[in-house]
């Protein structure tokens, strides 16, 4: 089970992500309680082994500002958040680094439909933190797609039961408080997916 660990602002939360075994981690350069500056992400990415993709987070920005960013903090990967379109992938197909979809389960739920290399399931209203209908999901997304919204130590198991998916993706289920990662919870977080 494929594992990202989103919104990491803090050496240690990002050390404490590596360490557990995570796949992935995001660093979002968005709007968001979250976000940190594009000058933070390069050195929170300079910290992450190559095999630990490491995930730049946009929503809404146009291609250039995000090819901008992408190519300054050094991320492997551009995850675009919410109803880009097409063309904003395609803007960045030659930036070789891995695209990543983020929607919500009214949208098209084929990975590689924009392009991208990886799909993103998350809660009707992204970054709530809220528990959504998982099972609702179960069996229309297609290719490597990552269930989010709403996912915590506690709940994760469950929520890969009854929606199937490649992968998971947490964010403010391993936090104390916005923005604030606790590594134990991290921690609990990949033992609850994988034991």
């Amino acid at each position: 089970m494929y594992v990202k660990i989103c919104g990491l602002s803090e050496p240690e939360h990002v050390a404490a992500a590596v360490e557990a075994g995570a796949d992935a981690i995001g660093l979002v350069m968005t709007r968001s309680p979250r976000r940190i500056t594009v000058e933070r992400a390069a050195a929170l990415a300079a910290l992450v082994p190559a095999h630990v993709l490491t995930v730049g987070v946009f929503r809404g920005e146009d291609p250039e500002t995000v090819r901008a960013a992408a190519l300054a903090s050094g991320v492997r990967a551009v995850q675009l958040h919410g109803r880009h379109p097409h063309g904003d992938f395609t803007a960045l197909k030659d930036l070789g680094v891995r695209l990543v979809r983020a929607v919500d389960a009214e949208a098209d739920l084929r990975c590689g439909a924009f392009d991208e290399d990886l799909l993103i399931v998350d809660a009707p209203h992204a970054g709530s933190g809220l528990p959504w209908e998982w099972a609702a999901v179960r069996g229309r997304p297609s290719g490597r797609w990552l269930l989010a919204g709403g996912l915590a130590p506690a709940n994760v198991a469950d929520a890969i039961a009854a929606a199937e998916p490649w992968g998971v993706d947490v964010s403010s289920g391993v936090e104390t408080s916005p923005g604030v990662k606790d590594p134990a919870l991290i921690r609990a977080f990949l033992t609850a997916v994988r034991g």
